[in-house]
């Protein structure tokens, strides 16, 4: 189970530049990582640009997601490091040793979280293959990437303008 999701989570992440190359590579990509039945049928130019835009929307949601775990993981773990004195206020606050154990734990129990989350939009991913470009008749891989694409578009821009 670990290794599926492993598999799938790196699937995710090579899903952005797998997005701008022939769907040969990348059904042949999706089939080699995730060691199950991929194919593509009947693809035409607008299932091909369709595919590219709403994969590459979706790869770029899982990149930035492995970046706040990555930022978590640094922040919590490394807190007094980062952190001068303002631990006063903090989590886990007043002393330092206190606000370094609550960001170390969350850091801890969030990353993990956020590299599942990555993992299941890998198997969104090959979802998406499978509608667009296998011609299978599942409707909702399509209105979730585009509802993936915009909330981490709108996430992504409430966290730049915390920072």
């Amino acid at each position: 189970m670990i290794a599926a999701a492993a598999r799938s989570a790196s699937f995710e992440l090579v899903a952005v530049p797998l997005a701008f190359t022939r769907v040969r590579t990348r059904v042949r990509v999706a089939r080699r990582m995730l060691r199950e039945p991929v194919g593509a049928h009947g693809v035409s130019l607008p299932r091909c640009l369709v595919h590219s835009v709403l994969s590459a929307g979706v790869g770029v949601v899982g990149w930035f997601l492995v970046l706040l775990s990555v930022l978590v993981l640094v922040r919590g773990l490394a807190y007094p490091l980062l952190v001068g004195d303002g631990y006063r206020n903090a989590w886990g606050g007043p002393t330092l040793a206190g606000a370094w154990a609550v960001h170390a734990l969350l850091a801890v129990l969030l990353a993990p979280l956020f590299l599942a989350v990555v993992a299941a939009l890998g198997r969104s991913q090959v979802r998406l293959i499978h509608t667009v470009l296998g011609g299978h008749r599942s409707w909702w891989p399509v209105p979730l990437a585009v509802l993936l694409t915009a909330a981490g578009t709108l996430f992504f821009i409430a966290w730049s303008h915390q920072i």
